[in-house]
């Protein structure tokens, strides 16, 4: 039976892994014969802003890297990269892909690719975000329906509860309250297993004005509630 570790907590309601906690599994995963997967749709290309890819703040180097959405902009775009040992597989295998290798969408990856480093967009998800975190916890002493914010750069969770200390789930209030901040232009995803977390992942040109304008929105929403 084949073994394999991929950690993707991005829908799963932007859940940090614990210091420690990857190159541990890592090595149980390689020692039992098994290869590591990094899943960088999300968390991928600068989004964290500390690093270009999630898995480099853990120390860690996955044996398969995927990525998807983020390389494109919008154009429908994925890829795969893995080790010479892994990739030699395919040569022994029969596989069939009808887009694979379309170079309009490869131009418009290698053009992303490029703006991300020109307009110094790592740098920005850094400091928005960090901007952004601040002040949703600065939100969150403001407001008991908000039990955590997490994450890190533009990849920023938003947990809501109706007890801190039970960390019961607001589901209801969680929907609510997307409405209410829809209503006032601003559009955010849900995630987590019980859907009461504000995943806060927008686009990485996102500006202090934008974070400011989204914080407001959502302070307004919560105080009428």
């Amino acid at each position: 039976m084949s073994k394999y570790v991929c950690v993707s907590q991005g829908v799963g309601g932007i859940v940090e892994l614990a210091p420690g906690y990857l190159p541990a599994v890592y090595d149980i995963v390689r020692r039992a014969g098994g290869v590591c997967i990094a899943d960088e749709v999300q968390s991928g290309f600068a989004r964290t802003g500390t690093h270009f890819w999630g898995f480099q703040s853990h120390g860690v180097i996955p044996d398969i890297v995927t990525m998807a959405k983020g390389i494109g902009n919008g154009i429908p775009l994925g890829a795969v990269v893995t080790t010479p040992e892994i990739a030699s597989i395919l040569s022994r295998r029969s596989y069939f892909n009808t887009f694979g290798g379309n170079p309009m969408c490869t131009a418009a990856g290698h053009a992303v690719l490029r703006v991300i480093h020109e307009e110094k967009l790592q740098e920005n998800a850094f400091l928005v975000g960090s901007h952004l975190k601040r002040r949703l916890t600065q939100l969150k002493d403001k407001h008991e329906l908000i039990g955590d914010v997490r994450g890190r750069g533009l990849m920023l969770g938003v947990e809501f509860v109706t007890d801190r200390d039970l960390k019961t789930p607001a589901k209801a209030e969680t929907l609510h309250l997307m409405d209410q901040m829809k209503e006032m232009g601003v559009l955010v995803g849900k995630g987590g297993f019980y859907g009461n977390v504000f995943r806060i992942t927008p686009p990485l040109c996102f500006t202090m004005l934008d974070a400011d304008f989204l914080v407001d929105v959502m302070d307004h929403a919560m105080s009428k509630m």
